[in-house]
């Protein structure tokens, strides 16, 4: 599975931004795809994710309420759309794949995901 994410940039606080993940090669045996970042010194954050048996989502709880996750299964892409965006959103922000039978039991986990996309900077001024 490769992952593309793009979408990143700068924005003021306030704001919102759209990323996108385009993935492909053996999408049809992902069974949970997430968003984590990782801003500068600090350890990779959970942000969202999905399963896709049961469509459950599950988000962090520094961004529930301003971050949505959302996917176009026609064009294998999942989208991460911020909203309100804070100064400590700032962070690169990987899109991951998890195809293990388990990877789905714990999306929060980094551990779940197989695959990663190369990243995108999201900064955000004050």
């Amino acid at each position: 599975v490769q992952l593309q994410a793009s979408g990143g940039g700068l924005e003021q606080a306030g704001g919102s931004l759209r990323l996108s993940c385009a993935a492909s090669g053996r999408t049809s045996s992902i069974v949970v795809m997430g968003w984590f970042r990782q801003a500068p010194g600090q350890e990779r954050e959970f942000v969202t994710a999905f399963r896709r048996r049961g469509g459950n989502t599950y988000y962090g709880d520094s961004v529930k309420g301003r971050f949505t996750i959302s996917r176009d299964n026609a064009k294998n892409t999942v989208y991460l759309q911020m909203n309100n965006l804070k100064p400590e959103d700032t962070a690169v922000y990987y899109c991951a794949a998890g195809l293990r039978s388990d990877s789905g039991s714990y999306p929060f986990a980094v551990r779940s995901y197989d695959y990663w996309g190369q990243g995108t900077l999201v900064t955000v001024s004050s």
